[in-house]
């Protein structure tokens, strides 16, 4: 018996700098092969890396709505130059595909036409939210940080005004954004002068402690979690508190395996041991939703929901 008939599972934008051809062969087991309802795709981290995918567009839009995907196009998340606020206006300006809004920059051009609110906007609370949907926004998806209480209080209002809720439920968790490209600075390079150096890295660059352990990952100018959000527990409590969007974040793994895992678990066709394990089986790990729990972001709860 399935978790509730309203879930949907969606796919966040690629974060990470991956060459064209690897894009187009993702996006095209994607459109094939994955339970997926929604997929978010476009430049989100830096705008130096657009012009590589951004002819692709076309035929990778066709392809996974030839797959019965919604498709919908994310903005930047930190705008900083003139030609990267004229990126965002124009498509925040398009009427073609639904535009999920990374940075502010997007919302005046947006503004009155029903569109959507990525994680990077911060929408901590109700009143955020409900002033942003005043505004024409009807999906939020919440920072990866907030915790559970928080979020049921969104989600429950969130119902009455038909106002979707999407929370990330697997991947590395995006944490900050900032002026500078530290990918570029490990590397003895400038952020003008970077070529490129984070296609090296495709899931990101460990950024370790002073002892040596693994503690964070770098993606250009973007920090992330080094361990793996999975809440595949967790999911039987967001339906209840009225969140049906799921999003899974793509990394270089075996993406369509990801997604069946979770949409088996929504399924009621696993239970979330049994999902757990089938994501350690592919090298995925560890594991963390300690933000969801109202604690260090990085710790992994075990403990059954009540």
């Amino acid at each position: 018996m399935s978790i509730t008939p309203l879930a949907k599972l969606t796919l966040g934008p690629i974060l990470f700098h991956w060459d064209a051809a690897a894009k187009c062969d993702f996006y095209a087991r994607i459109a094939d092969e994955c339970p997926i309802d929604t997929v978010y795709i476009g430049e989100v981290v830096c705008s130096k890396r657009t012009p590589f995918f951004e002819r692709h567009l076309p035929e990778v839009i066709e392809r996974l709505e030839r797959g019965g995907k919604t498709v919908v196009l994310s903005t930047l998340a930190e705008v900083v130059l003139p030609r990267e606020r004229k990126m965002t206006t124009e498509l925040c300006a398009q009427s073609d595909y639904l535009v999920e809004v990374n940075n502010g920059a997007g919302l005046g051009p947006i503004a009155g036409r029903p569109h959507r609110i990525g994680p990077t906007l911060n929408v901590y609370n109700v009143q955020s939210m409900v002033h942003l949907a005043s505004r024409g926004a009807d999906h939020f998806t919440l920072p990866a940080e907030i915790p559970g209480n928080v979020a049921a209080l969104i989600g429950a209002a969130a119902r009455p005004i038909g106002v979707g809720i999407e929370v990330q439920v697997f991947g590395r968790a995006p944490l900050a954004l900032s002026a500078r490209c530290f990918h570029a600075r490990a590397h003895g390079r400038s952020k003008d002068d970077c070529r490129f150096v984070c296609e090296a890295d495709p899931d990101g660059l460990q950024l370790s402690t002073l002892s040596g352990g693994p503690f964070l990952a770098i993606n250009g100018i973007q920090t992330l979690s080094w361990g793996y959000v999975n809440l595949g527990a967790e999911l039987d409590a967001m339906c209840a508190a009225g969140i049906c969007y799921f999003r899974l974040m793509p990394h270089r793994t075996d993406m369509v395996t990801v997604a069946k895992i979770f949409f088996d678990r929504l399924a009621g066709l696993s239970s979330p041991d049994e999902a757990g394990a089938c994501l350690s089986a592919l090298g995925l790990g560890p594991f963390e939703n300690g933000f969801w729990h109202g604690r260090a972001g990085h710790l992994y709860h075990t403990e059954p929901e009540h």
